[in-house]
C-alpha cells in the first residue's frame, strides 16, 4: 500500500467513527457538567440528536450551548420517577425515538459507618441507584416501543468493586448499580438493547472536585493507578462512545474500568480529606 493510499484510509476511517451515531437520539442524565457533559460532547461529535437531563437549568442551558445544532436540554431530578418519565416522553414527542442512553447523574457524602446520617445514606441511594432504575425502566420502554433495538452506558466508579473508606453510601450505591447494569442486559437482550457501564477513576468534576484538589489525597490516587494521573472526561467520554456505537455490537452486560489500572491495586485512603 502506498503512503498515499495509506492516507486516505485514515480519512475514510476517520469520517466513518465522527458519523457512527448521524440520525440517532441519544439522553444523557447528568449531562450538565462533568462526566455527563463529556458524554453529551463525545455523542454530539459522533452525529447524534443530544438531549440532557439535570436539575441546574443553567448548566443545562450552558451545556447545550456547548454541544451545537440539534441539542436540547429537559430538567428534572432522576430521583424521581414522574421526573424521569415526562423527559423521555417529552424526547419521543421532539425527536420521534431515542436510541442511546447515557446515565450519569450521580452525587455523593463522606462520612463514617458509625456516625452515617440517614438522609445522606437515602439521598446518595435514591440518585445513585434509584435514578438508574427510574431511567432504564423508561428508556428501555421507549427502545421497546420502537423496536430497533439501543444502547444504554450507566456511570458506575472504581467505587463499586474498591472500598473508600468513609464512603460507603456512595460505594454501595455504585456496586449496586453494577448489578443492576448486568440484570438488565440479561433482560433487555431480547430487544436488541445494550446495557454496559463504564468503571471510571478520579476525574476532576464538580463532584469529585475536594477528592482532585486535595494535595495528600491525590497523591494517594496517583500512587495507586499504574498510569499515575488523574483521567479526564473526555477520556471517559470516548469510552462510552465506543459502548453505544455499532462498534461494540455483540458487547452486553460488561463494566469496563477506565481508572488507569486503579483496580489493580487498592482503594483511596479518604480519610485523608480529615485527617483520620
Amino acid at each position: 500500500m502506498t503512503g498515499a493510499a495509506e492516507g486516505e484510509t485514515l480519512v475514510a476511517t476517520e469520517e466513518v467513527l465522527m458519523g457512527d451515531l448521524d440520525g440517532r437520539v441519544a439522553m444523557v442524565t447528568g449531562g450538565g457538567s462533568g462526566i455527563g457533559l463529556g458524554a453529551a460532547r463525545a455523542l454530539a461529535e459522533a452525529g447524534a440528536r443530544v438531549v440532557v437531563m439535570g436539575r441546574d437549568e443553567k448548566k443545562l442551558q450552558r451545556a447545550v450551548g456547548s454541544l451545537g445544532e440539534g441539542a436540547w436540554c429537559v430538567s428534572g431530578d432522576v430521583g424521581n420517577e414522574d421526573d424521569v418519565s415526562r423527559a423521555v416522553q417529552s424526547i419521543e414527542a421532539r425527536f420521534g425515538h431515542l436510541d442511546v442512553a447515557v446515565n450519569a447523574a450521580g452525587t455523593g457524602t463522606v462520612g463514617g459507618v458509625t456516625d452515617q446520617r440517614a438522609e445522606d445514606w437515602s439521598a446518595v441511594l435514591r440518585t445513585n441507584l434509584d435514578g438508574v432504575m427510574y431511567s432504564m425502566k423508561h428508556q428501555s420502554a421507549a427502545m421497546v416501543r420502537r423496536g430497533k433495538g439501543g444502547a444504554i452506558v450507566n456511570i458506575s466508579s472504581i467505587a463499586g468493586i474498591l472500598t473508600h473508606r468513609f464512603m460507603s453510601a456512595y460505594c454501595v450505591s455504585k456496586a449496586g448499580l453494577e448489578m443492576l447494569t448486568r440484570c438488565a442486559a440479561d433482560e433487555l437482550g431480547d430487544h436488541r438493547i445494550r446495557v454496559n457501564a463504564i468503571r471510571p477513576g478520579l476525574v476532576p468534576t464538580d463532584l469529585a472536585g475536594p477528592l482532585a484538589e486535595h494535595a495528600a489525597l491525590r497523591a494517594d490516587y496517583e500512587a495507586k493507578m499504574p498510569l499515575h494521573r488523574l483521567g479526564t472526561v473526555e477520556e471517559v467520554g470516548q469510552a462510552i462512545l465506543f459502548l453505544v456505537s455499532d462498534r461494540s455490537s455483540w458487547i452486553t452486560g460488561q463494566v469496563f474500568g477506565v481508572d488507569g489500572g486503579h483496580t489493580l491495586r487498592g482503594g483511596p485512603d479518604i480519610s485523608l480529606l480529615f485527617g483520620a
